[in-house]
C-alpha cells in the first residue's frame, strides 16, 4: 500500500513535469526543414509524429529516413524477407499520412539489430544526405536510451551526431526518447516485488534526473492527437497481430498498455541542443 502510493506521487510529479516543461517549441520555426532519422519504422510517429504533422501543417520541407529493414521484430513468426516488405509498406503509409511523398523518404536497409556493425558506411550514407538537404533540424533517438532494448537507437544518434560532426554542419538538433518511457514509474515492468525495488533503486534516480535534467523541450500535440494515432495505426504489424498467435507481441501489450500511452500525452519531449 505505502509502496502504491510512493509510486503514484512520483507518477504524478513526472506527470506535471511533463506539461509545465519550460522551454517550449517556438512555433515560428515549424516551417523550418529537417530530416528524422528513425532507426526502426514507427519510431519517428511514435516520437515525433505529432511535431511532423505540425510542421508539415505549416509547409516544412520534411525528409524522413528509415535506418534499418523491418527484418527483424517478428522474424521468429514470420519470413524476413516478408516481414520487409509489410514494415516498409506500412511505412509509406504512415509517410503519406504525416504529409510526405515518396520522393520525401530514404531507407538506408541496414539489417535490423545490426546498425552499429555497420557504422562507418552508415556515416557516409548520411552525410550524403545532410550536403543534398541542408536541413535547419535533426531529429534523432534520444543519447541516453536504455540499451538494453535499442542498440539501434543508441547507433543511430551516434552515426547522425558523427556525420555532422565531420562535415561541421551547424542544426539545430532535437532527440526524441522511446524506451527511455519503458521504466518505473511510467510502466511497471517488474512484477515480483523484491526485484521490483531493486529496479527502483538502480534505475528511477537516473532516468528521473535525465528527465529534469536534459528532456526540456516540448511541441504541444493535443490539438492533433488522433492524427498522430491513426498515423501509428498504419503499423498493422506493431499495433496488431498480423497472425493468430499470442507470441506476435505488439505495443498496446507492452506493460498493458502504459507504455503506448507514454506516447498519446499533450506533448511531445524531446533534448534540444546546437551542434
Amino acid at each position: 500500500m505505502i509502496r502504491s502510493l510512493i509510486n503514484f506521487q512520483i507518477y504524478k510529479f513526472y506527470k506535471w513535469r511533463l506539461n509545465h516543461i519550460n522551454e517550449k517549441y517556438n512555433e515560428d520555426d515549424l516551417d523550418t526543414s529537417a530530416i528524422v532519422f528513425s532507426p526502426h519504422f514507427d519510431d519517428e510517429t511514435l516520437g515525433c509524429g505529432g511535431t511532423i504533422l505540425k510542421k508539415k501543417m505549416a509547409k516544412a520541407d520534411i525528409k524522413l529516413v528509415f535506418m534499418t529493414d523491418g527484418s527483424k521484430s517478428h522474424s521468429n513468426l514470420i519470413s524476413e524477407e516478408k516481414l520487409k516488405k509489410i514494415r516498409k509498406n506500412e511505412a509509406l503509409a504512415a509517410s503519406c499520412l504525416l504529409g510526405l511523398d515518396s520522393q520525401d523518404i530514404y531507407f538506408l536497409k541496414f539489417e535490423d539489430t545490426k546498425l552499429i556493425e555497420h557504422e562507418g558506411s552508415a556515416i557516409e550514407t548520411i552525410k550524403e544526405i545532410l550536403l543534398a538537404q541542408e536541413p535547419h533540424e535533426i531529429f534523432i533517438p534520444y543519447f541516453k536510451e536504455p540499451s538494453l532494448w535499442n542498440e539501434d537507437h543508441i547507433a543511430t544518434n551516434r552515426i547522425v551526431i558523427k556525420a555532422l560532426k565531420i562535415l561541421g554542419m551547424k542544426v539545430i538538433i532535437y532527440e526524441y526518447p522511446i524506451w527511455f518511457w519503458y521504466h518505473w514509474p511510467w510502466v511497471n515492468t517488474i512484477k515480483k516485488s523484491l526485484k521490483e525495488w531493486v529496479y527502483f533503486l538502480k534505475f528511477n534516480p537516473v532516468y528521473g534526473f535525465y528527465f529534469l535534467r536534459y528532456l526540456r523541450c516540448s511541441v504541444y500535440i493535443g490539438d492533433i492527437m488522433e492524427q498522430k494515432r491513426t498515423v501509428l495505426n498504419q503499423y498493422k504489424s506493431q499495433m496488431t497481430r498480423l497472425i493468430p498467435d499470442t507470441r506476435w507481441e505488439t505495443l498496446p501489450n507492452f506493460s498493458n498498455g502504459k507504455f503506448l500511452e507514454c506516447f498519446f500525452q499533450d506533448h511531445e519531449i524531446f533534448r534540444r541542443h546546437i551542434l
